[in-house]
C-alpha cells in the first residue's frame, strides 16, 4: 500500500473541505455584514440619541459640580438629623405635658416645622445638585436594568416548579438588556461606504457625508433632526439616497430645506439637487446630478438623428410629437440651437413646409432658401393672414370630403409656423398689422388641418412673452433654463426647476408623457450655422401657388351669346363663352378661382382693393394672382385701374 499516496490524498480532502468551510464562514459573514449594514440605519437615531446624553451627562460632572453635589448631601443629611431630633423632643414634650398650649410644646413644635423645612429645602437643592452632576447614563441603565432584573428573577424562581417552569419575567428582563445593547452596538456600526473605482473625489465625499452615520451626527446643526439617510448608491444620474422623514417632516418641507442640504453635504451651488417622493410615505429620495447618461457621448446634429436630444438619466432619446409647442428659455439658454433640430426634420420633409416669423430677424436668414421668411410687421400680418386663409379653405375641403383631419400632400403640406422672440412680435401687433388675432385662431384650430403653431420665447411670463390664448391652447412645452422661479411656473406650473438647470442645452419636457421627477434633456448640438444652410434648398410655401382642389368643382353650363355676322345672328361656340359662364379650368388654382369669382360677382368692372375683400385674400396673393390673369387673358386692366373679365364686351347680350 501506497501510504504516501493514502496520506497525500487523505490530506488533500481535508484541506479541500476546510476550504470549503471557511469559504462558508466567509460568505455567511458578509451576508449578516450586509443585513447588519440595511438595518443600520433605522437604529441610528437611536444611537445618536443615546451618545448626545451620554455626552451631555460627562460634560455636566465637571469638579465644581461635584463639590456642590457632595455640600448639598452634606447639608441633606445634617437637616435630615436636626429633623430627627426635633421630632423626637416634640414626641418628649407631648409627653410630659397634657397642655397643647404649654410653652414646652409649642417651643417643640415649631422646632419641629422648621426643621422640617429645612430638610425640604435641602432636598431640593440634593435633587438640583444631581441634575448638576448627574450619573453617567451607563450607571443609570445599569440601574434601571438591575431594578427590573432582581425582582423579575425572584417572581421567575417563585412562579418555577419542576413540572412547569415559568421563567418569561426574568427572560423578559433578559430581553431588554440584550435589546438595548444590541440597538447601540447596530446603530453605532460603521458601515463600510461602497464606492465605484470610478467615482469622482467630489462624488466620493458626498457619498461619506450622506452615509447615515455622518448625517445623523451633523443633521441637528443644519437644522434637519428627524431626518435619516439610507445607503447611496451612484448610478447613470448621479448620486440617490433614500431619506427617512421622521416626526413633522413630509416631502414638501424637506425639499423646502435645499439650502440646509446644501450647506450639510458641502456641494457646489450648480450641482444640480432634486428631492422626490419615495416608494412608500414618510420617505424622500434625494438626487445629485454629479453625472449624468449621456457624458461621453457625440451630441452633434446629424441630419439621421431623431428627437431633440437625449435624457440624461437614462441616454434614450426624447422626442417631440407633431403639433403646438411652447419653446422658452432665457437668453443664451441654447433656443436657437434648440430650434434647428426641431426644424430641420420639417426642411427635409416633402409633406412639410417651414414659415419662419422672425420678429428679431437674424435666425431666419438662414433659413431663407428651405422656409419662408417674413420679418417685417407688414409681411407678417399678409403672411398670418395667408395662413389663416389656406386653414379655412382647408376646412371647407374637409367638409365637402367628410374628413375630420387634413392629410398632407406635397401641394398642400403640413405648415410648421415658427414665431422667434414672441415679446417683440407682441410689439408689432397693431390696428394697421394685425398679427396676434390671426396666430390666435391659427392655434385654436390648427390642430386638424395641419397648420402648427410653435412659439419661442425667453421671457416666457404670460402677457409679455406669450399671450394667453395661445399658451392655454400649447399642447407640448419644451423650457430651458429660466430667469427665475416666477418666469418657470408660468409656463410649466408649480413644483418645476427650470431655473435651477446648471447651463445652456438642458430642458424639460412637458406634454409627452415625461412627469416632473424627469432628468433634464441634453439637446442636440446644432450650433454650427451650417447645419442649417447644408440643408436641400426648396422653393417657400406660398398658398397663391398652393395646388389645386381634390375635390372640383362641378362644371356649369356654358352662357350663350349673340353675334352679328353678315347681317345675321349666330351662336358663338361653347368654347367661345363668356367668362361668366364657362366651366372653371382644372388648371386653375384656388386663388385665380376665387379673383375670377370676385370679378364675376362684380355687376361691371371692379377695383382691384374689391377683388381683395371680396375674396379673403392676401393683398400681394391678389396682386399676383391678377398679374397672372391678365397675362394669360383671363382678366382685362383698364387704364383706371379697374379689372374686368376678358370675355366682357360692350354691347354684348347674353342669350
Amino acid at each position: 500500500m501506497d501510504f504516501a499516496a493514502a496520506w497525500s490524498k487523505i490530506g488533500t480532502s481535508t484541506k479541500t473541505a476546510r476550504a470549503f468551510s471557511a469559504e462558508r464562514i466567509n460568505n455567511t459573514t458578509e451576508a449578516v455584514g450586509r443585513e447588519l449594514d440595511l438595518i443600520a440605519p433605522a437604529f441610528a437615531p437611536f444611537a445618536a440619541r443615546w451618545d448626545a446624553e451620554a455626552d451631555r451627562r460627562r460634560q455636566l460632572r465637571t469638579p465644581e459640580h461635584l463639590k456642590a453635589l457632595i455640600a448639598a448631601q452634606r447639608e441633606h443629611n445634617a437637616a435630615r438629623s436636626v429633623e430627627r431630633q426635633a421630632s423626637a423632643q416634640r414626641r418628649i414634650a407631648r409627653k410630659e405635658s397634657k397642655n397643647p398650649l404649654a410653652s414646652a410644646r409649642r417651643a417643640a413644635r415649631t422646632a419641629d416645622k422648621a426643621a422640617r423645612s429645612h430638610r425640604q429645602a435641602a432636598k431640593a437643592d440634593l435633587n438640583t445638585a444631581k441634575k448638576n452632576y448627574p450619573m453617567t447614563l451607563r450607571q443609570l441603565a445599569i440601574r434601571v436594568h438591575a431594578a427590573h432584573i432582581v425582582p423579575a428573577g425572584i417572581a421567575s424562581y417563585a412562579l418555577s416548579t419542576a413540572q412547569d417552569w415559568a421563567t418569561w419575567p426574568g427572560l423578559t428582563s433578559a430581553g431588554l438588556i440584550a435589546l438595548n445593547a444590541g440597538a447601540l452596538a447596530i446603530g453605532r456600526r460603521k458601515v463600510a461606504v461602497v464606492v465605484d473605482d470610478e467615482a469622482s473625489v467630489e462624488e466620493r465625499q458626498l457619498m461619506e457625508r450622506l452615509h447615515p452615520t455622518y448625517w445623523v451626527e451633523h443633521a441637528p446643526d443644519r437644522g434637519l433632526s428627524g431626518t435619516v439617510t439610507g445607503t447611496p448608491q451612484l448610478g447613470g444620474a448621479g448620486i440617490t439616497v433614500s431619506v427617512r422623514l421622521d416626526g413633522q417632516w413630509d416631502l414638501a418641507k424637506f425639499a423646502a430645506a435645499e439650502s440646509h442640504i446644501r450647506a450639510l453635504l458641502g456641494c457646489r451651488t450648480a450641482l444640480r439637487l432634486r428631492v422626490t417622493a419615495g416608494d412608500r410615505g414618510g420617505w424622500a429620495v434625494l438626487t445629485l446630478g454629479t453625472r449624468t447618461a449621456v457624458d461621453g457621448a457625440s451630441m452633434l446634429w446629424t441630419p439621421e438623428r431623431q428627437g431633440i436630444g437625449l435624457d440624461t438619466g437614462t441616454g434614450e432619446v426624447i422626442t417631440l410629437p407633431h403639433g403646438r409647442k411652447v419653446i422658452a428659455g432665457t437668453s443664451g439658454a441654447g433656443k436657437s440651437v434648440l430650434l434647428r433640430s426641431i426644424l430641420a426634420p420639417y426642411a427635409l420633409d416633402p409633406l412639410s413646409a417651414v414659415l419662419y416669423i422672425d420678429a428679431k430677424g437674424e435666425e431666419s436668414g438662414l433659413w431663407r432658401h428651405c422656409a419662408r421668411e417674413a420679418i417685417d410687421p407688414k409681411d407678417i400680418s399678409e403672411l398670418v393672414a395667408e395662413v389663416v386663409a389656406e386653414m379655412l379653405a382647408r376646412r371647407d375641403l374637409m367638409r365637402e370630403r367628410q374628413i375630420a383631419t387634413w392629410k398632407a400632400t406635397e401641394a398642400r403640406p403640413r405648415l410648421v409656423v415658427l414665431v422667434d422672440e414672441g415679446a417683440d412680435l407682441i410689439a408689432m401687433d397693431s390696428k394697421k398689422t394685425p398679427i396676434i388675432p390671426g396666430l390666435e385662431q391659427i392655434t385654436r384650430q390648427g390642430r386638424s388641418r395641419l397648420v402648427d403653431l410653435l412659439w419661442c420665447t425667453q421671457k416666457p411670463t404670460v402677457g409679455e412673452g406669450i399671450p394667453s390664448q395661445i399658451i392655454g391652447n400649447m399642447n407640448v412645452r419644451v423650457v430651458l433654463q429660466t430667469a427665475g422661479q416666477t418666469e418657470t411656473q408660468q409656463i410649466m406650473g408649480k413644483g418645476w426647476q427650470n431655473h435651477m438647470l446648471p447651463g445652456p442645452g438642458l430642458a424639460y419636457v412637458r406634454g409627452t408623457g415625461r412627469d416632473m421627477e424627469q432628468t433634464p434633456v441634453a439637446v442636440w448640438d446644432a450650433s454650427d450655422d451650417k447645419v442649417v444652410t447644408s440643408l436641400p434648398a426648396r422653393s417657400p410655401w406660398s398658398r397663391g401657388e398652393s395646388a389645386p382642389a381634390a375635390v372640383e368643382a362641378p362644371a356649369e353650363r356654358p352662357a350663350l351669346r349673340l353675334v352679328k355676322d353678315t347681317g345675321d345672328f349666330l351662336l358663338a361656340p361653347p368654347a367661345t363663352a363668356a367668362a361668366p359662364a364657362a366651366e372653371v379650368p382644372a388648371q386653375r388654382t384656388e386663388a385665380e378661382t376665387a379673383v375670377l369669382d370676385a370679378v364675376r360677382a362684380a355687376s361691371g368692372p371692379v377695383r382691384q382693393k374689391d377683388v381683395v375683400d371680396a375674396s379673403g385674400l392676401a393683398k400681394g396673393t391678389v396682386s399676383k394672382t391678377v398679374a397672372k390673369l391678365v397675362k394669360a387673358g383671363e382678366l382685362v386692366k383698364a387704364e383706371d385701374g379697374t379689372l374686368i373679365l376678358a370675355g366682357t364686351v360692350a354691347g354684348e347680350v347674353s342669350a
